[in-house]
Parts: C-alpha cells; sequence; structure tokens
C-alpha cells in the first residue's frame, strides 16, 4: 500500500496494489501490520486499533456529515467507497490547530479503491456522486450518541466544492440543523492527547 500525504499532517490517503488479471482483481483492503508501520505510529506514536466497521448506502445527491464524536468517545475512521463515488471530505476542527477550519477532499470510487483516513479531531463527511453508492468505513471506538455531533455540510466560509448542487443536497433533519463553523464550539483542542 502506498502512503499519500496531504496538506494536514496525519490525514493520509492509501492507494493499495491491485493484482489483476483475466478473472478480475485482488488486493488487500487492510492489514493492521501495515497500517501501523506506514500511519499510525510515524503520524500518531501508537497502533490504532479498529473495533466497529460501518456500511451505507446512499443515492445520488445524498450528502452526509459533517460528523464527528465528541470526548471521551472520538473516533479515526478509515473509509472507502466499495460501489459507485462519493467525494469525501475531512475538516480540521481542533482548536488551536495551525489548520483549524481547513479541510482535505478526496473522490473515492469503486475504480481507485483509495481509502481515506481521517484522525480524531476532524470532522467527516460525502457527498454521493453516482447514482447510488456503497461506503464502508472502520471505526477506532464504538458508536456513542451522546457523543455525536457536527458542523453544517452547507458551511459557506468552508469553501469545499461538493461537486453537486448544495441547494439539491438531500440531507437528514439532523445534519441540516448543525451550526456553522464560527458559531460552533470545538470540544477540541490542538493540545489534547487524543491518542492516550
Amino acid at each position: 500500500m502506498e502512503v499519500i500525504e496531504t496538506k494536514i499532517p496525519g490525514v493520509v490517503i492509501l492507494e493499495p496494489k491491485i493484482f489483476g488479471d483475466a478473472r478480475g482483481y485482488f488486493f488487500e483492503s487492510f492489514s493492521q501490520k501495515e497500517f501501523d508501520e506506514k500511519v499510525a505510529i510515524p503520524n500518531f506514536g501508537k497502533t490504532i486499533l479498529f473495533v466497529q466497521d460501518n456500511e451505507s448506502m446512499s443515492s445520488y445527491g445524498v450528502m452526509r456529515g459533517l460528523h464527528f464524536q465528541a470526548p471521551p468517545f472520538t473516533q479515526s475512521k478509515l473509509v472507502r467507497c466499495v460501489k459507485g463515488a462519493v467525494l469525501d471530505v475531512a475538516v480540521d476542527i481542533r482548536k488551536g490547530s495551525p489548520t483549524y477550519g481547513q479541510y482535505v477532499a478526496v473522490e473515492l470510487t469503486e475504480d481507485n479503491h483509495l481509502q481515506f483516513f481521517v484522525p480524531r479531531g476532524f470532522a467527516h463527511g460525502f457527498a454521493v456522486l453516482s447514482e447510488t453508492a456503497i461506503f464502508q468505513y472502520k471505526c477506532d471506538n464504538f458508536y456513542a450518541p451522546q457523543a455525536d455531533g457536527g458542523i453544517s455540510i452547507k458551511d459557506e466560509t468552508l469553501a469545499i466544492d461538493w461537486q453537486i448542487p448544495i441547494e439539491n443536497a438531500i440531507l437528514s433533519e439532523k445534519d441540516i440543523n448543525h451550526l456553522c463553523l464560527r458559531n460552533f464550539d470545538s470540544p477540541f483542542d490542538y493540545s489534547m492527547n487524543l491518542y492516550p
């Protein structure tokens, strides 16, 4: 697997080695050993163990996010699109961070097989670019409904090009009501040890 660095340290894109022939293809979608050696330990100084796998199916125009779980239930996510295409986004919401309010966006598709690692302290969301998309992600902490949080996916100050008309986005009631970043008091601080 190749690790592609982004403009925000710790937020990385993973490109697997694909073995293809006339029968189709094969690739190793996850190796804890390789992930630790190439991503977790160099960036966070410790092993990151994933404890929960999730999957969603959505149609074109659906936007989910920008979500996070507040401490002490915060999560890292390793995400990929196994059918269709999505634009996946991670926004730095760590107060005091030199990249606070900045984001990384990557198109994840069933053809490019890319994966995106979203560390703790980031809000995460995606927009479905294809007719339908099946989206899978690993989490390093269990879901805790009392820790649910988010910032508005429609926040114009973030200047995210979602690649779909934002006025036609299909959002959940919860996601419609999230605050914009300027009105949001983040529970994350850059000085926090998010990986104790």
